[in-house]
């Protein structure tokens, strides 16, 4: 009763078509495969290396040495520290600049880590913004009950050092500008993360009756001096939020503002100064911090990872190419074995 019925498609008599592998179509196939890996592979390499890129740790360089050790001390965490480092750029940095702050060290991938926050209340739900989820402990409540925004070990731990650029090959000495806006992703900025409806209040009413994080020193609606980039909708705050994939990274701070002279065309060669705002301690996860200015190309930033593996790809395809064309010249060519790659 459970016999399949007796039909082209049930008993397997559907015409079809075997291909059939014979040396004269595989050979071709992998000689052109390891061809377009190769170009592939050198072409993605000779665009990596059009990429100007100043890597500087300022971990404890420069005057930042006396930061460092102040951060050690959890008595003094909260003592204002800056220190300046210096750099100098030898050949113009062209287009547009980029300028990240990097972490090493840093594992925000960590499941736990990554699961201390709660998106809706970040998605501006008037429920749950004194009503954080419990996956924000331990840092759901302060001390008095109040509750957190943003609640969670993510927001809590929030980058909090600052730059400022200044360009010395000039005088006066200038300062660089930096665009501070527009570092989000379009759907984390308009979609995911929005400020609770104010309803005629200002946003420090909005939030009333919360508490800011441990760890940081103003309240979410006093991130920004600009009104329209506090509470939720701080910029920082979101490029803080989507967590790195892995230990070593680096988040976008800002973007060259190419409107204003001698920066239309870019970073001029001369002597450059960051003032940095020292804040962020490394010493508890043995980290580094860096800053980074880059130009980007429309394959991305400096990582030479796809380029050598497109090469290493087509050299091994190109290598078992010419060890079958050696096997069937020798064995397969002029006898009754020519389809023997099967």
């Amino acid at each position: 009763s459970r016999r399949p019925d007796n039909s082209a498609f049930k008993q397997q008599r559907l015409p079809a078509w075997t291909p059939m592998l014979t040396a004269r179509s595989v050979l071709p196939f992998l000689y052109f495969t390891s061809l377009i890996c190769l170009l592939l592979g050198v072409w993605l390499t000779l665009t990596v290396h059009t990429i100007q890129e100043i890597k500087l740790d300022y971990t404890h360089a420069g005057t930042c040495d006396l930061c460092y050790e102040k951060r050690k001390n959890v008595s003094r965490a909260a003592e204002p520290c800056s220190c300046v480092v210096t750099f100098n750029v030898q050949k113009r940095i062209k287009g547009d600049v980029f300028f990240y702050y990097g972490l090493k060290n840093f594992h925000q991938n960590l499941r736990r880590y990554m699961d201390s926050r709660d998106d809706t209340q970040m998605a501006g739900r008037k429920k749950n913004l004194k009503n954080p989820s419990s996956y924000c402990q331990p840092f759901i409540s302060d001390p008095n009950g109040l509750p957190i925004a943003p609640c969670g070990a993510v927001a809590n731990s929030i980058f909090n050092d600052s730059f400022s650029l200044t360009y010395h090959g000039s005088r006066p000495s200038a300062p660089v500008p930096l665009l501070r806006s527009g570092i989000t992703w379009y759907t984390d900025k308009n979609i995911k993360f929005r400020n609770p409806r104010t309803d005629n209040m200002t946003l420090a009413q909005v939030f009333e009756g919360t508490a800011k994080p441990p760890y940081w020193q103003r309240p979410v609606y006093e991130l920004d001096t600009n009104p329209t980039n506090n509470g939720f909708l701080n910029e920082d705050l979101i490029v803080w939020m989507r967590e790195a994939a892995f230990p070593n990274f680096k988040k976008l701070y800002g973007v060259l503002n190419r409107s204003q002279k001698p920066f239309t065309k870019g970073l001029p060669v001369g002597n450059y100064s960051i003032d940095i705002n020292y804040n962020f301690p490394v010493q508890p996860f043995q980290g580094r911090k860096e800053v980074v200015l880059t130009t980007l190309t429309w394959f991305g930033g400096q990582n030479l990872f796809l380029p050598i593996a497109y090469i290493v790809t087509g050299s091994v395809v190109l290598l078992l190419a010419v060890a079958l064309t050696v096997i069937w010249w020798k064995f397969g060519r002029n006898g009754n074995n020519s389809d023997i790659i099967k």
